[in-house]
């Protein structure tokens, strides 16, 4: 898929409740082009990711479909009307932040339903919403407590339950899983994804984690330098990279170049050693670096021929005292011709690269 689609294409006319146009947008703070004129349509009950590292654009361009930054040029589109001028209380959207923001003399109750008292619904209502709400969060039970009473993973939830309520056309959520340790931001991965499939709401997830972005989305943007430089599902991102930097960004993957061609494959696809390697790409190298991950070891091997490639290999039988002796050992590795990938040239079908 391109990364800047035809920027005089309008919404269509059919456009279902939470779609979100992103119109060639800049934004420029002083000298600095945070967002270079950024295009993106979003079906509505999309999960779309910004994956990108700190400085890409990303949270500029969240803000901006929020309404808390306006943009310099280009335009935002929410459910066919355009709302560039819009103030955030009028565009029918919420966010969620990495900072959830939770009143610490309230209840989780009382937290939950700030913002329909705020709007002023009546009590029969705020009651339906909010039962129906706490259920979908998995917050049963928990609705007297208040926020130092929780865990992280309860108050990111209790988070994502206030912004809910508000039944919202898309919800926006700004690294909201970034406070969170390794382990419960995995199992709170799951868990959002379910929730967005259960509510059917857009949300748009904007995160620095390759994983996150991988595990959650429909699709996802990279962004870079202010720039998007690819968009797609999640396999044809990291399977089929469209630049050098989405190939190193996005989780880790190797750049060789050979016959004047520049191409990546990815770490899991190499064989080492193989033990039959028809019509495969081999070279021989050096390991050159020795990782032990527990269920995986990572090899680094330099190229006889120059460059080296990191390689993947599951310890089904290896201890961490086996591997990390192959330092320095002789090895042959291959890998098929369908999945290396020239960078830079778009690909119909796999292309075999000259070696």
């Amino acid at each position: 898929m391109s990364a800047t689609p035809d920027t005089d294409t309008e919404p269509t006319a059919t456009s279902h409740e939470g779609e979100i146009f992103v119109d060639a947008v800049t934004k420029r703070f002083d000298d600095v082009t945070a967002v270079d004129a950024v295009s993106i349509q979003i079906p509505g009950g999309e999960f779309f990711s910004m994956l990108g590292p700190s400085g890409c654009g990303k949270t500029t361009t969240l803000r901006m479909i929020a309404g808390f930054e306006m943009p310099d040029e280009g335009r935002i589109v929410l459910q066919g009307r355009d709302v560039t001028s819009v103030p955030p209380a009028k565009r029918n959207v919420n966010m969620v932040f990495q900072a959830y923001g939770l009143f610490p003399h309230m209840t989780v109750a009382e937290n939950i339903a700030f913002g329909p008292k705020i709007k002023k619904l009546s009590k029969a209502d705020i009651t339906e919403r909010m039962t129906d709400v706490i259920h979908t969060v998995r917050l049963d039970g928990l609705e007297d407590r208040r926020p130092t009473q929780l865990s992280g993973g309860q108050q990111q939830r209790v988070a994502l339950a206030r912004a809910l309520i508000n039944r919202p056309a898309a919800l926006l959520l700004d690294e909201p899983l970034g406070a969170l340790d390794l382990k419960l931001r995995q199992a709170m991965q799951i868990e959002l994804k379910g929730i967005q499939q259960q509510v059917g709401l857009t949300f748009i997830y904007v995160t620095h984690d390759q994983e996150e972005a991988l595990t959650m989305s429909d699709r996802l943007a990279v962004f870079n330098a202010g720039k998007i430089e690819q968009i797609g599902a999640p396999a044809e991102v990291y399977e089929h990279p469209e630049s050098e930097f989405i190939a190193g960004f996005v989780c880790v993957s190797n750049v060789l170049e050979r016959g004047g061609r520049r191409f990546t494959i990815r770490p899991e696809k190499i064989h080492m050693d193989p033990a039959a390697s028809a019509g495969f790409t081999a070279e021989d190298g050096t390991i050159d670096e020795v990782v032990y991950l527990g269920p995986i070891t990572r090899f680094r091997v330099r190229l006889n021929r120059g460059g080296d490639l990191v390689v993947l290999r599951q310890n089904l039988e290896s201890s961490s005292e086996q591997v990390l002796t192959e330092q320095g050992r002789p090895v042959t590795l291959a890998w098929s011709p369908r999945d290396a990938f020239t960078i830079g040239v778009p690909q119909e079908e796999p292309h075999e690269v000259s070696t």
